[in-house]
């Protein structure tokens, strides 16, 4: 038998379903409603006296990572279905690859920093 005429119109890809993976306007307007109430909460707490100051910041990274899962789940529609699998490990590799460009070039950064001669020093060896 030939090899096009094995494939027949009922081939898909992997993770390809008979339903609409796409959501509904429901989940799309619940997705909307929390990402801003969190992006209004953000603005809320940096702007009022909420929060005790030096705990701002990590109130802050709370609600952005909120609203980050809240992208995921609800636009992007990454959630906890086995057809998920290779969605959330290349999201898990980008975000280790973006940890570790990040973090390598503050460590860097952090060590120039460090072991650099001080501004007088160098206009010193420079006449």
């Amino acid at each position: 038998m030939n090899e096009s005429a094995r494939h027949t119109s009922n081939d898909q890809a992997p993770g390809d379903d008979e339903r609409d993976a796409s959501g509904s306007i429901g989940a799309y307007t619940a997705g909307l409603a929390f990402a801003l109430l969190l992006t209004g909460a953000s603005f809320m707490v940096a702007q009022t006296h909420l929060l005790w100051a030096p705990g701002l910041p990590v109130g802050l990274a709370v609600l952005a990572v909120a609203q980050m899962g809240v992208h995921l789940v609800f636009f992007l529609h990454i959630g906890s279905d086995p057809d998920n699998t290779n969605t959330v490990l290349a999201l898990a590799f980008g975000v280790l690859i973006v940890t570790l460009v990040v973090s390598g070039s503050l460590w860097i950064m952090a060590n120039l920093n460090e072991n650099m001669l001080p501004p007088a020093a160098i206009m010193e060896m420079q006449r």
